[in-house]
């Protein structure tokens, strides 16, 4: 074993003094030292800026501009078709497609405040139930009965999801609301009498 060890290592040294020439010679090192200067780089962030074609729960709503990680966008949001990459042209899009849509908006506006003016110029509508003691009628005037006066009076379909009544079990005068747009509201009265 120790003639082994021995040989190899008469053997490693002079295969180094082959390449080095004489090992026991100490090495000079130069007086020129070169210094490496080595600049951290920030981590460039990987995001895509994308419009949501479709309601993306907890991400957004259609037609929103999101920055988005590569990844998520990559492996989610495009084999699904939910999202489409940022292009000038699509910008372009998006906006006259907003015009459009906010003159769509404008126009019903507009329509429900000409529809309120007629709903309230007319009166009052007049419904016939049958009389009970005093003041009181058989059964109460529902939406449904307003609708159809409404229609018979004036040719107008009304959905009867957009009137509201207070309760009616008495003869009298009162007023009902139709909301015909999220900010137009009409008041109609109703009149009830008894036969």
């Amino acid at each position: 074993m120790a003639s082994s060890a021995s040989t190899l290592s008469w053997s490693s040294s002079t295969w180094l003094q082959s390449f080095s020439g004489n090992v026991n010679e100490p090495t000079k090192l130069s007086d020129r030292r070169t210094t490496f200067v080595i600049l951290a780089q920030k981590k460039a962030k990987k995001t895509r800026a994308i419009i949501l074609k479709e309601d993306v729960a907890e991400l957004g709503k259609k037609g929103q501009l999101l920055n988005v990680k590569a990844g998520f966008y990559r492996n989610y949001l495009l084999p699904t078709g939910k999202a489409q990459i940022v292009t000038p042209d699509l910008v372009k899009e998006m906006k006259m497609e907003e015009e459009r849509i906010e003159a769509e908006k404008k126009r019903v506006k507009e329509e429900a405040e000409q529809l309120a003016l007629i709903f309230e110029t007319v009166g009052a509508f007049k419904v016939k139930r049958k009389g009970g003691k005093g003041k009181q009628i058989f059964g109460t005037v529902t939406a449904q009965d307003l609708v159809d006066i409404i229609k018979a009076q004036l040719q107008r379909d009304v959905d009867k999801r957009i009137v509201s009544l207070p309760e009616i079990r008495e003869t009298g005068e009162y007023v009902a609301e139709l909301k015909l747009h999220p900010e137009v509201t009409a008041r109609v009265r109703v009149t009830v009498f008894a036969n």
